[in-house]
């Protein structure tokens, strides 16, 4: 049950650093949030080195395509049975499992970038490895969440921290990888992405889990899958959100696979201008993820998604017209902000009403939308921007992600209808104390 905040008299008020970073409180969410920052700018530094690495072997658009496809279609054929399994196993050990096996991962492309034998081949079949992997990885971590965070009135806020927390390490992971490698490779990004992973690690082991009851079924994965395919098909919030986020991530977030080409191509750059650029988008998502980190509440974020994709669709349209870097730059800080509050305030909004014992299976379709439809994503980008160009192909997705904005705002009313009753026996909503409903509290601008 939620605790309104302002039943705490101790609560840090609004707008002061306390609230921000209120669910760093919580010790393993802490650990958690420190290891995994640095991990993650390890990833980062490794996603954007591989990008370089394909185009520098290859020159080929459709190739970066093929290999992100690669890296993200097990999450899409996978990400609904793992689900199941997540709903089922312990999920902080199977965190420690998925970390583990990233790191090695990550030190099999160092190996083989290092000793110069690296082809596309390679990188393909890694790529799968890292996609098995992330399938299983990615809804374990977003359901972890909630047991490292036992006041559930700091679920959002530390939803929102995770976001700043992924962008700060898209800040930093694509700028330190542009000077490694401008300077010794892209090798030295893989090393260094695979130490990295001991420091998640570190935090795991660290951290001090309640034991929880696991659930125990006798139904078949089929059934159990079928269940939660029921659930958030006719649950209208769950549905609109998550057909909104594969739009989203089918059509505009593939703006990344091309980044390499505006940098070389579009605005006569290299390495360097990679990094710059998506330094840029990272600095917009870490403000868009701290302004949501500094709400209070959960209500409003449901016009918030239609807004933001609005915004980011806009600034994909304007980044295919940029001939210029400065002003490439700044738009990609639109792009990022509006990319990330987008997907934050989905799945803040996600969290808190989905059934407890239906999180793992939500949670994964949740990935197999953001990240499942990500391969056709880059199939798609790459096919496109091969044919009629990478700006062209920018400017196309920025329209669809609008008309996908439209759609969802045409939503809202029976969106709210379905999420008033959860918010108000979480207590977001409070209950009319004398249990009549008066025209003021009927009356208030809906926010879900």
């Amino acid at each position: 049950m939620a605790i309104p905040e302002s039943g705490n008299p101790r609560a840090p008020s609004v707008g002061s650093w306390k609230f921000v970073l209120r669910a760093l409180r919580h010790r393993n969410y802490r650990l958690f949030f420190t290891g995994q920052t640095v991990s993650l700018i390890g990833t980062w530094m490794t996603q954007v080195a591989t990008s370089w690495l394909v185009y520098r072997l290859t020159g080929s658009a459709w190739l970066l395509g093929i290999v992100g496809f690669a890296s993200r279609i097990p999450t899409f054929v996978l990400g609904p049975f793992a689900g199941v399994w997540v709903d089922r196993w312990d999920r902080h050990r199977t965190l420690v499992v998925t970390q583990i096996l990233s790191m090695l991962q990550s030190f099999a492309l160092a190996g083989l970038a290092l000793a110069h034998i690296i082809t596309v081949r390679e990188i393909i079949w890694l790529g799968l490895a890292q996609g098995l992997i992330n399938a299983f990885d990615m809804p374990a971590r977003q359901a972890f969440v909630i047991q490292m965070v036992e006041d559930r009135a700091d679920l959002g806020n530390a939803i929102a921290l995770n976001s700043s927390m992924v962008n700060v390490a898209r800040l930093l992971g694509p700028s330190i990888a542009g000077v490694i490698i401008a300077t010794v490779g892209e090798g030295y990004c893989f090393l260094i992405d695979g130490f990295s992973y001991l420091a998640v690690l570190a935090s795991l082991l660290a951290m001090s889990v309640a034991a929880i009851e696991h659930r125990k079924s006798d139904k078949a994965i089929w059934q159990e899958l079928e269940e939660g395919w029921n659930y958030v098909t006719t649950f209208v919030p769950i549905r609109s959100i998550l057909l909104l986020l594969a739009l989203i991530s089918l059509v505009g977030m593939q703006y990344t696979v091309l980044m390499p080409i505006f940098a070389a191509q579009v605005l006569h750059g290299g390495a360097h201008t990679l990094g710059f650029l998506m330094g840029a988008s990272g600095v917009g998502a870490v403000a868009g993820a701290m302004l949501l980190a500094n709400r209070k509440t959960v209500l409003g974020l449901g016009r918030v998604v239609p807004v933001a994709s609005t915004i980011f669709g806009m600034g994909l349209i304007a980044l295919g017209l940029s001939r210029f870097l400065w002003l490439s730059l700044a738009l990609m800080l639109f792009v990022g902000g509006a990319m990330m509050t987008q997907m934050a305030a989905s799945n803040t909004i996600l969290q808190t009403i989905v059934d407890d014992d239906k999180r793992g299976r939500v949670m994964s379709f949740y990935s197999m939308a953001f990240l499942g439809m990500a391969p056709f994503g880059s199939l798609l980008a790459g096919a496109l921007a091969h044919k009629i160009g990478a700006p062209r192909t920018v400017m196309i997705s920025g329209t669809l992600c609008i008309a996908g904005a439209a759609w969802f705002a045409s939503q809202l009313s029976a969106i709210r209808e379905h999420v008033r009753p959860i918010y108000r026996t979480l207590g977001i909503i409070p209950e009319i104390a004398t249990g009549i409903q008066t025209a003021s509290a009927l009356q208030t601008p809906p926010e879900e």
